[in-house]
This record gives structure tokens, sequence and C-alpha cells, in this order.
């Protein structure tokens, strides 16, 4: 038995975040709340659709979300949303504009207080009426019922409930055209790394859609990811990466990811260092870890040839899964991402801290196929600081 739960409904192709206006307004009625960022209102990517909003709807922007938004941050904008009266909520921009659109949709919606919502499956609902509009291709929370706050004390705690899954996604490639070629690296790694972990993960639910689906997903991203970083401007490529991040989006909210993740948060929320690069700094070592576990090794093996095309599928287990992780380590390099936290000014005495955090990531580190202890940990920021 599994569950399968994603998004009710999806548009996707150039121009749809413009194109889609009449089916954003039914969907959140008359005062549309839009969660976005500073850094898109300014370049006026948001612009257009919002002009077109506002011929027949009222619309309010909070664009103070940051990477890795704060709790400080949802609860204001949660207030605001509050003191519009606002019928529905679009999220409008990365990762962490849908997150906080999705967590301000909930707390409006059910009443709940936020210190009840952590955790997984502690959002009882409903929710206002809630639409999402990705510009990233990499964490696909247009299409995951997961929203990530960093708490006071540095910690980044998570919601999971299918509750703040969205009415709509609006998938427009021409928003992700301008993204610089560093972001566009990082959450292409960061899509692929859900794929991975969706793949591998020993949770319960892990399930033959979300393994059809990151198989999918792998193929579109490690086709086209140098492609996008490097000549941003190819709209096949990037089409193909924002419907890679969706599929992955969509496996890893079934089937739930583990140890690459629990082991980036404490650099983002220590470091302030982004999600994606995060993922990207731990994703071989974790990988070199996992493979100790003999089916684990099977399923690296199975995915290698989907991402390198190159690869011999008729070889060993053994050979595929470490030319697979080989091949990932490379390609890290070659888009000119960080590979070593002493690159990012953090010190090697942080590497016990981070250990210490990274083990309050319980609820990812039990779908991990090889149990990691706190020493585990340890060790694999050691080897990649």
């Amino acid at each position: 038995m599994f569950n399968f739960y994603s998004t009710a409904g999806l548009i996707f192709g150039n121009e749809t975040s413009l194109n889609s206006c009449s089916q954003i307004i039914d969907a959140l009625g008359k005062n549309i709340f839009v969660v976005s960022d500073r850094g898109l209102t300014e370049l006026g990517l948001i612009e257009p659709t919002i002009k077109k909003l506002k011929k027949n709807c009222n619309i309010k922007i909070f664009n103070d979300v940051e990477s890795d938004p704060s709790k400080k941050t949802l609860l204001n904008a949660f207030s605001d949303a509050r003191e519009f009266e606002s019928t529905g909520v679009l999220g409008f921009g990365g990762g962490s504009s849908m997150d906080v659109a999705k967590l301000v949709s909930l707390l409006l919606g059910s009443n709940q207080q936020i210190e009840t919502i952590w955790g997984v499956n502690n959002a009882k609902g409903p929710r206002l009426p809630l639409v999402l509009i990705p510009t990233t291709a990499g964490t696909g929370s247009e299409v995951t019922p997961i929203s990530i706050i960093t708490t006071d004390d540095k910690e980044k705690k998570g919601v999971s409930s299918k509750f703040i899954l969205p009415d709509l996604a609006i998938l427009d490639p021409l928003l992700t055209t301008n993204l610089p070629a560093n972001i566009t690296a990082s959450t292409g790694i960061d899509a692929m790394v859900h794929a991975i972990e969706a793949f591998t993960s020993i949770n319960s639910n892990n399930n033959p859609v979300s393994k059809m689906l990151s198989i999918e997903a792998l193929k579109l991203l490690g086709s086209s990811i140098k492609t996008a970083v490097f000549d941003g401007h190819n709209i096949n490529a990037r089409s193909n990466m924002l419907l890679g991040s969706m599929l992955a989006g969509k496996a890893f909210a079934n089937s739930p990811v583990a140890a690459v993740h629990a082991l980036a948060y404490p650099i983002g929320g220590l470091f302030n260092i982004s999600h994606g690069l995060s993922n990207s700094l731990v994703l071989t070592s974790v990988m070199k870890f996992n493979s100790k576990n003999e089916e684990t090794k099977k399923n690296y093996a199975h995915l290698a040839p989907y991402v390198f095309k190159n690869l011999d599928n008729s070889k060993n287990d053994e050979f595929l899964c470490n030319n697979f992780i080989d091949g990932l380590e490379r390609l890290c390099k070659e888009l000119n991402l960080p590979y070593r936290l002493r690159d990012l000014e953090i010190p090697e005495e942080a590497c016990k801290l981070m250990a210490s955090e990274a083990m309050k990531q319980t609820r990812l580190l039990v779908n991990n196929p090889q149990k990691i202890e706190e020493s585990d940990a340890y060790n694999i920021y050691k080897s990649v600081w």
C-alpha cells in the first residue's frame, strides 16, 4: 500500500504566468495576497502578471521574503495577509517565497497556532486558496506538501501536510531565463538530489510512481543542467529543468528525502548558505556513506546511466555506483559550485556543531537507507571541509 498526493492543477508553457490570470482569479478570489521577494519585484519579473490581475481584483504584495525564510518573516506576512482580508494567496518566486505562501494560506484558513503545525501531518487545515508560480528550477515546492522555515535559534523546521499542496501550479520557463548561472547550478543540483533521495528513500511510502518520476526527472535534469547554466536563454534547456524539478518534487513529496537534506540544513541555517548549495556540498559524501548498503548501491547503479548516458549499463553495480558518485562530483565542479566548506569561510570546528544539529532532523534521517550516527555526520562534514 502507498499514498500519492500532488497539486490538483498544473499549467506549463511560455508566458503562462501572464496568460493564466483568469484561472488565478477563479482560484483565489478578489483579494489576492502575493508573496514574493525584493529581488524579483525590483527586476520587474512579477509586474506584468500583477498589472493584469489588478484589472479585476485587489492585490497586496509582500516582498520581504529572504533566502531560507525566518519565522519572523512568516509571521509578518501572515499579519499583513490577515489585515488585507485575503481571499487567496499567490506565491511567486523561488522555494522560499512559495514556502512562506503555503504557510500563510494555512494559518489564515485553519486558525492553528504556528507551534502546533511543525512536523508530519500536524497541520489540520483547511487553508485559503493557493496558487504557486516558481521562478527557479530546483525546489519543486509548487508540487510538494512541505514548507521549511528557519526558527529563531537557526534550526530549520518543516511542515509536511497534504493541506499545503496548492490548488494550481503555473510553470513558465521564460521566468527562469535570467536566473544567474550560480543559482541555476545550485537549484538544479537540488532538484537532482530530490530525485536521487526519493528513489532510494526507505520511507514506508516509497512507491513505484515516485520511482518512475525520479527517473524521468533525472533524464531531463542530467541532459540539460550544463546548457541551462552556461546558455541561460536556451529555452529548451530551461523548460527541461523546470519540468525535471517539478517531477522530482512530485517524487519526493511522496517518498521523502533523507540524509543529504538533513546534513544540508545546518549548513544553511548556521551559515546562511543557500539550500541548493548546501545540498551539493554534502551530496557525494553522503552517497559514499550510503553505498555501504548493498541495496542502495544497486539503486545508485540503476540511476547512473539516466544521468550520465555514456556509462555502460552492462557493468556491475560497484562500477556504476562509483562512477555515478564520481560523475556527480565532477558535475558540481564543472558547474563552478564551491565544493569545500572552507571555501565558504565555514571554520573546521563548526563540523562538530553541524553534526549535532543534523541529528535534530529526525523526520529526514529515518528515511536514509544507512543509519547515520552523530559521529558519521561529523566525519562527512570533515570530509568536505
